[in-house]
């Protein structure tokens, strides 16, 4: 089996199973993705590049598709300068149309994996009232479904991660869209113990409680304003204890940009909000994948708050790591975390609730074991690499099949 894999960034969600195929099953993988090429003796990598895109002339709301289909472009006339590239399953990220055109190209079948279908009431883009989106961010909402809705149509068949994003989708595709989880690197992400205590060029004392954050983007989205507050009223409450934030200080989904009346990141606004005493946390930036499991290992709690919107690679780490996961009971978390058993939740805008649950936890982190050791369990046996993959293989194969006897 040949596999071409499609997606703007190496590896994304299709490392993982790339390696997989060519190292346990002798596949044969090509991995095409917008960066530059850095090709291997295991699996072959193509570069493309957009063909046009959008520009500052082009109207806001139509943007977004000009781009995907200037990645479609792309993609497509990447491939077709490769005619020995001759795949029997094409694997594409959907939502920037990376295999909208590659029928006229190959007769295979396309699975697509889908991240996320957008609404704009009753979901991430007014979960916040008290930071409402641009009027232009709630109507391209809707523009920026058209090349999903176009991959949806195109493919053979998707997968989404959970149930979650599935019911996002328009009902009349859910026949054609799976809930395959992407999968946690377990030999990566689990517990460590007896680790040295100290990060960012900081001792912590063996008596001092460790609270974890962790998001790509320290932004609202993930609930990094809720998430200071809530660390305010801990420190008050336990003063031996030390905030370690990994991400990095960026927006990567929000909309924040009204908000930060002059400062130069949601970070430092959300810090000029409130008198913080900056002795009690870490940033640490983005950190590698080792390192954010030490750090995740080291934490007494961790806390992950999110709006209705894509589930957190970092809070299935944590669960993995065998944190006490104190989490927002939203949609993508209420999936995964059985409040009491798997973790704690609160209510995302209960600031007071948040900090209770964390505060529970420090006094007395013995009493959690059973709730570390079932949320390791969970991911073992549900959505780890070793589950996952061979779900994704059958999937593929499966796929394959199907293709070949409709033919």
């Amino acid at each position: 089996m040949h596999v071409l894999f499609i997606h703007q960034n190496f590896p994304a969600q299709f490392g993982h199973i790339a390696a997989h195929l060519v190292e346990q099953h002798d596949c044969e993988c090509t991995f095409l993705s917008q960066r530059k090429s850095v090709s291997d003796a295991k699996i072959r990598r193509l570069q493309y590049q957009p063909q046009g895109g959008a520009t500052e002339r082009t109207p806001y709301l139509t943007r977004t598709f000009e781009n995907a289909v200037a990645h479609a472009a792309g993609v497509y006339m990447a491939l077709k300068r490769v005619p020995e590239v001759k795949p029997d399953l094409i694997v594409a990220h959907a939502g920037f149309g990376s295999s909208l055109y590659l029928r006229e190209l190959y007769d295979v079948p396309i699975i697509n994996h889908f991240e996320y279908y957008y609404h704009t009431h009753n979901s991430d883009l007014d979960f916040r009232p008290e930071l409402p989106p641009s009027e232009d961010k709630l109507l391209r909402g809707r523009t920026r479904n058209a090349m999903i809705l176009l991959d949806l149509d195109n493919c053979d068949v998707g997968y989404t991660p959970t149930r979650f994003q599935y019911g996002l989708f328009p009902a009349e595709y859910h026949g054609k869209v799976h809930i395959i989880f992407d999968g946690v690197e377990t030999r990566i992400f689990r517990r460590m113990e007896s680790l040295p205590r100290r990060i960012g060029g900081r001792d912590i004392g063996p008596d001092t409680r460790v609270v974890t954050y962790c998001a790509r983007g320290l932004e609202s989205m993930r609930g990094f304003d809720i998430f200071m507050q809530a660390a305010k009223r801990i420190y008050e409450q336990y003063p031996d204890v030390v905030f370690i934030v990994v991400g990095s200080d960026r927006i990567v989904y929000g909309d924040e940009k009204a908000e930060k009346h002059g400062h130069a990141s949601f970070r430092e606004y959300v810090l000029a909000q409130n008198d913080y005493d900056l002795s009690k946390f870490v940033f640490t930036g983005l950190v590698a994948p080792q390192t954010l499991a030490a750090i995740l290992s080291m934490g007494d709690v961790h806390m992950y708050l999110t709006a209705p919107f894509v589930l957190s690679w970092s809070m299935m780490n944590a669960l993995a790591c065998g944190a006490v996961v104190v989490g927002s009971a939203t949609p993508p978390v209420l999936e995964m975390i059985t409040d009491g058993e798997t973790g704690l939740l609160a209510d995302f805008f209960d600031v007071d609730g948040l900090a209770d649950q964390a505060l529970a936890v420090l006094r007395d982190p013995s009493a959690y074991e059973p709730m570390r050791e079932a949320a390791m369990r969970l991911i073992e046996s549900e959505y780890s690499l070793d589950t996952v993959l061979p779900r994704m293989l059958r999937f593929y194969e499966d796929t394959i099949r199907s293709h070949s006897s409709s033919r």
